[in-house]
């Protein structure tokens, strides 16, 4: 079964690669503070939905990551 994560994940995953881009362009301590925050949200929200869902957590994050930095193309048909 695919594990299909909700929005909320996804905008969660995106706000904590957003926060990693910025250490990268500014490596002081308030950029690696928001960083680890914005991260540690997600790990608590991926953990949270692996025990709802009953699926292990690592193959929640691997779904929610993929989602998040690989979005399907959008059907123009």
């Amino acid at each position: 079964m695919a594990i299909e994560p909700p929005d909320e994940l996804i905008q969660l995953q995106r706000a904590s690669d957003a926060a990693h881009e910025a250490v990268r362009d500014d490596p002081s301590d308030r950029a690696w503070a928001a960083w680890r925050d914005r991260a540690g949200e997600v790990q608590a929200a991926v953990t949270e939905y692996a025990k709802e869902i009953g699926e292990p957590r690592n193959k929640v994050e691997a779904a929610v990551k993929k989602k998040a930095r690989y979005p399907e193309p959008v059907d123009e048909a």
